[in-house]
């Protein structure tokens, strides 16, 4: 070959040289830009990440940042949402199962991701009993954490002996599963509590009184439905139906309540049709009316389930039987009735409390899917003033106040009969124990029967009721004593002594209301003397010192106890109070914040709210 060639080729091949060398190089180049590219999108994803509630990788550190953890705003968008810091050292890496070992007892199946370990949270809700579920706020979803599943009421004025009771306008005591029913009888709650045969229970059935009375002061009016208006009786009667021939009603005019009324005669069994009233009411589910009874007269109501169109009947019936069933029909008794006197049934409340006689499987009843479609009359007798309403607070809480007075001893007291065991073998009570919770919440629904009637009676019982709290507890009484100085009104009179808190209190409360009617220490002359109403302010008095005093030890560090076993029982372990007694012993203490201006009560119910936040004491 020609070297002159040989010389071209070879500077042919170094400028394909150059080329493929400059090509590398861009190549290099654009590689080198679009993986710079991406770090900054992952940087600034990172970033962005630290402003979304929603990443799986935040972790909490809100001490000193959110203050108060429970008002966070519902919108999880909100930008007052408290701001979570997100741990940057793992951001590129995935999550990988780790077996995590706890306590050395067990093992739980958690997620890594770095250095951070995931636990699930269905593990955590029971370990450390809190609570969480998602919550989706327009189509967003969060997480939402709780320590206490109960709720404080916070107060919003001073305690007023004649207005609400605590909170109990948010009580609804008839619908709670320990009551076996509303007795048709006595028209107050039955307690299936300690013992499944039922028992009436004067703690239960002063918070059924309070908890109508507080309803009635908070609750809008109700809507009524007359359907015998004395003024157009003859009208309302023609739209009664009657089965046969032979039976029987007329307008009739009633020498007892000077007025007219209805009178009816049908055949008395229970499966005869009987005089037939039909209706068509979904919101109207209280029944009252005054019936006097001949002979084996009864009233019934049918109510339809308005989504399976299911039809069951409630029979009012002249029988001391308390409750039963059979078929789609429950059965109340509601005693001899041959006497004008005022029935006043919640129908959903009877409905609810039947259903498990007719089937232990059926499913609650809701209010809104209810409708009365009949009323029925058999047998024979006079009915007068028959209403359906939306609520009747007002008479329940009477049929409360009247119970109390009805069977109040001759001590004062309303005995419970029923054993009552605390710790077995150390703590029991035999039936026939007093309670100073039972006094208390009695004296508080007596003192308000009085002041909306003013009708001696009631007042009468409410100083009666206070006799027990001067009686010690091995006496048959309800005073305690720690330490040979602070007198403590028992719940739970054993022996040893219990201290429970929130019975107490409740005590105290009842005294409290009770001085108040009697116009304070010196008495106003009406219904207290002088020397009743100074006992009753030197009782509530002396309870208050004692609460002050020994409060700290009901203070467990990260919530309340619910009793001093602990104290009292060498060996024993504080009995911690559940977090809806926890709130009670809040929700009490705050109310006498309102009458008390004493720090300790403050101080402690401010920590013991903290508690319920997840906050403890301080170690050392």
């Amino acid at each position: 070959m020609h070297p002159a060639n040989d010389w071209k080729n070879e500077n042919a091949n170094m400028g394909m040289c150059r080329v493929t060398t400059m090509r590398f190089n861009v190549k290099l180049l654009l590689c080198v830009i679009i993986i710079a590219a991406c770090l900054m999108s992952l940087s600034w994803w990172a970033k962005c990440g630290e402003s979304q509630l929603g990443d799986s990788r935040l972790y909490p550190d809100r001490a000193e940042e959110s203050g108060n953890h429970a008002n966070y705003p519902q919108d999880p968008r909100d930008a007052r949402v408290p701001k979570l810091r997100l741990n940057h050292e793992t951001n590129a890496e995935s999550y990988s199962n780790i077996e995590c070992l706890i306590n050395d007892e067990y093992t739980v199946s958690c997620r890594r991701e770095g250095k951070e370990v995931y636990v699930p949270f269905s593990f955590l809700e029971k370990y450390f009993e809190v609570y969480g579920k998602i919550a989706v706020y327009d189509g967003l979803e969060r997480f939402e954490w709780q320590h206490s599943y109960s709720k404080v009421y916070i107060p919003k004025g001073k305690y007023e002996p004649r207005g609400i009771f605590m909170s109990f306008e948010n009580y609804n005591v008839e619908i709670r599963d320990r009551v076996k029913c509303v007795s048709g009888k006595e028209g107050v709650p039955i307690t299936t509590q300690w013992g499944p045969q039922g028992y009436f229970y004067a703690i239960q059935i002063a918070q059924y009184g309070l908890s109508h009375y507080s309803k009635n002061i908070t609750d809008k009016s109700p809507v009524v439905v007359s359907y015998m208006d004395s003024a157009s009786i003859d009208s309302a009667a023609r739209q009664w139906k009657l089965p046969d021939k032979s039976s029987k009603l007329s307008t009739v005019r009633d020498e007892e309540l000077k007025r007219s009324v209805l009178e009816f005669h049908t055949s008395d069994t229970l499966t005869s049709p009987g005089v037939m009233l039909r209706l068509d009411r979904a919101n109207e589910l209280v029944l009252s009316t005054l019936v006097s009874f001949t002979g084996n007269g009864s009233l019934a109501v049918s109510v339809q389930m308005r989504d399976t169109k299911d039809i069951y009947t409630l029979h009012y019936v002249q029988s001391d039987t308390v409750i039963s069933a059979r078929g789609r029909a429950v059965y109340y008794g509601v005693g001899a009735r041959t006497r004008w006197s005022r029935l006043t049934r919640d129908l959903f409340i009877d409905l609810q409390k039947g259903l498990p006689l007719i089937d232990r499987f059926s499913r609650k009843v809701k209010l809104k899917n209810l409708k009365v479609v009949a009323v029925f009359l058999r047998g024979g007798g006079r009915v007068a003033d028959l209403t359906l309403s939306t609520t009747e607070h007002l008479r329940l809480f009477f049929l409360a106040a009247d119970w109390l007075v009805a069977n109040q001893d001759e001590n004062g007291g309303w005995p419970i009969d029923v054993t009552r065991t605390l710790i077995p073998g150390v703590m029991e009570l035999a039936p026939g124990w007093y309670s100073a919770m039972a006094q208390g919440q009695a004296m508080s629904a007596l003192t308000r029967a009085y002041w909306k009637t003013r009708e001696p009676r009631y007042a009468a019982a409410a100083l009666a009721a206070a006799d027990i709290f001067s009686v010690p507890s091995e006496r048959r009484g309800v005073v305690a004593t720690y330490m040979d100085k602070y007198r403590w009104y028992e719940e739970y009179p054993t022996t040893p002594s219990s201290f429970v808190l929130n019975g107490f209190i409740y005590s105290l409360i009842g005294l409290y209301d009770l001085g108040a009617m009697c116009g304070g220490s010196s008495g106003d002359g009406a219904v207290c003397t002088a020397a009743q109403a100074a006992r009753v302010a030197r009782l509530y008095r002396d309870g208050m010192v004692s609460l002050k005093a020994m409060l700290p030890l009901f203070d467990m560090g990260s919530g309340s106890s619910y009793d001093l076993r602990h104290v009292v029982v060498p060996g024993s372990a504080p009995n911690l109070a559940r977090w809806d007694y926890h709130t009670t012993h809040i929700n009490q203490l705050l109310l006498l914040t309102t009458i008390d201006d004493s720090p300790v009560l403050k101080n402690v119910a401010a920590r013991w709210m903290e508690y319920m936040k997840g906050k403890r004491a301080k170690h050392n």
